[in-house]
């Protein structure tokens, strides 16, 4: 709820009270009522795990839906000790995580394969350049996009890390300009990733270089002027403007509930929504609150209710779309979807 992943917070906050809202006018949680606590779980790791020791140890919670930053998930796994079950829900870098975290995003991988061909091929991009805040998520997705990059004959300019809450792009949009880059790959937290993009658009970088990353969604486009998303690209498993009927029929549930002007519907509050309908239906499936139980039913429980895909009961820990799209002024237009 603070520091450059604070601005999701209102978006999760209001996905995750309809996903309990909805439990709780069917039959709770094994016929329990459901309550959602809301911990600030602060800007660094350590804030991450002292809140998540305390939400387990004084205020008694059931389970953990973390949307965290990666750089805060190992530190909420070694406080809580796996006491509670965990589901983490953003997309995240894909390394293999500690056995005690049941993931529902899509990897670094899933995001960026399918977004790199396709600008090799449709915007004919041989020149990339990689950038993002120093930690784990920008670091490990862009290693793996480096493969990526080669596996189509293409080639990495350069590559340049910030930490999180540095605003400094000047050497960073200068060696941009130098290597002639095709495509930039920035992969920057909330905040400062309308920050660089901001910055990168003040240089003049956005009339000739295409921006590719899967950290953009509709929270950070409207912390943009119009003009700032020209020629950017966007990979994600969740669009607002995706037009499918379970999306509908969630956008239908969400407006219902919060009226015409609530915090944006995007990638990062949605996983909220479904890391508690998935953690629900694991909770049903193994009849128990048991951490341990509920690991043996992940990746093969089906969860009620999705805003993703196509499939009305997906599997927790399943695989989704990922749809490319390019941005219109504020707007999300698909471009290309891979199953």
């Amino acid at each position: 709820m603070s520091g450059s992943a604070g601005l999701w917070a209102p978006s999760a906050e209001a996905c995750g009270r309809l996903a309990v809202s909805e439990l709780n006018q069917a039959a709770g949680i094994m016929r329990r009522p459901v309550e959602l606590i809301v911990v600030n779980a602060g800007e660094t790791g350590r804030s991450a795990a002292h809140a998540a020791r305390e939400a387990v140890d004084e205020l008694a919670v059931d389970g953990l839906i973390g949307m965290l930053p990666s750089y805060a998930r190992d530190p909420v796994v070694q406080a809580t000790q796996g006491q509670v079950p965990f589901v983490y829900t953003p997309q995240f870098e894909g390394l293999a995580t500690n056995a005690d975290v049941m993931t529902t995003g899509e990897t670094a991988g899933e995001l960026m394969a399918p977004a790199i061909r396709w600008l090799s091929e449709a915007k004919r991009a041989r020149r990339f350049f990689l950038c993002g805040n120093d930690y784990i998520w920008p670091r490990a997705s862009l290693q793996i996009a480096k493969r990526l990059i080669a596996g189509v004959g293409c080639t990495v300019t350069g590559e340049c890390y910030l930490p999180v809450g540095a605003h400094d792009f000047d050497e960073m949009l200068d060696r941009i300009k130098i290597t002639r880059s095709d495509v930039v790959l920035p992969v920057f937290l909330g905040f400062d990733c309308i920050a660089f993009s901001r910055a990168f658009c003040a240089a003049g970088l956005s009339r000739h270089v295409l921006r590719f990353s899967s950290a953009f969604d509709e929270t950070i486009v409207y912390g943009l002027d119009s003009s700032q998303t020209e020629n950017l690209f966007v990979a994600s498993s969740y669009f607002a403007s995706m037009h499918s009927r379970n999306n509908g029929a969630f956008l239908e549930r969400y407006y219902t509930a919060y009226g015409d002007n609530p915090p944006p519907p995007n990638g990062y509050g949605e996983s909220c929504y479904e890391g508690v309908h998935a953690l629900a239906a694991l909770i049903e499936r193994a009849g128990s609150f048991d951490a341990r139980e509920l690991r043996r039913y992940y990746g093969r429980t089906l969860q009620r209710r999705t805003a993703r895909g196509v499939e009305a009961q997906p599997v927790v820990g399943g695989r989704h779309p990922v749809h490319l799209a390019e941005l219109d002024g504020y707007d999300f237009s698909l471009v290309a979807t891979s199953h």
